[in-house]
């Protein structure tokens, strides 16, 4: 695997997007990786995303919604922005930190019947984990540094 071994998501509000990636992550990369998750505000955790991750059997409720630190910076190998705001709010990186996006739309702004808005969370858990799927094969596929 590659020396990548510290990814933080980075979303606008650390509610949705961003949380999902970093329970995905942690199931995912079966300790192999470590994963974090922080917003450039912290707008606190979406039960509606807790829920449709504890569908699919990852629990994320016990991760905070957190807002973006330079020491967590300093801590990540790789940050992958989640969203457009995020991408184009991510403060400068350290020498030798690598940066991904991943534009995905908010499931938070979803409208509709109650059903019909979980719909729009699940397709969001949904690509998310095949994301962090590509992005773990990506990465065992790296040489060793």
């Amino acid at each position: 695997m590659s020396t990548v071994r510290n990814i933080l998501f980075l979303c606008t509000g650390n509610s949705c997007r961003s949380q999902m990636a970093e329970g995905w992550l942690r199931v995912l990369g079966k300790g192999r990786l470590e994963a974090r998750s922080a917003g450039i505000e912290a707008h606190g955790k979406n039960p509606r995303a807790i829920a449709v991750m504890q569908e699919a059997g990852v629990d994320i409720s016990g991760q905070e919604s957190t807002r973006l630190t330079p020491e967590m910076l300093d801590w990540a190998d790789l940050v992958v922005t989640v969203c457009g705001h995020a991408d184009e709010h991510c403060p400068v990186l350290p020498p030798g930190t690598r940066k991904e996006h991943w534009p995905l739309e908010d499931p938070a702004r979803a409208t509709g019947t109650e059903e019909a808005i979980m719909q729009v969370f699940r397709a969001t858990r949904d690509e998310v984990k095949a994301r962090v799927e590509d992005l773990l094969r990506r990465l065992e596929n790296e040489p060793d540094v």
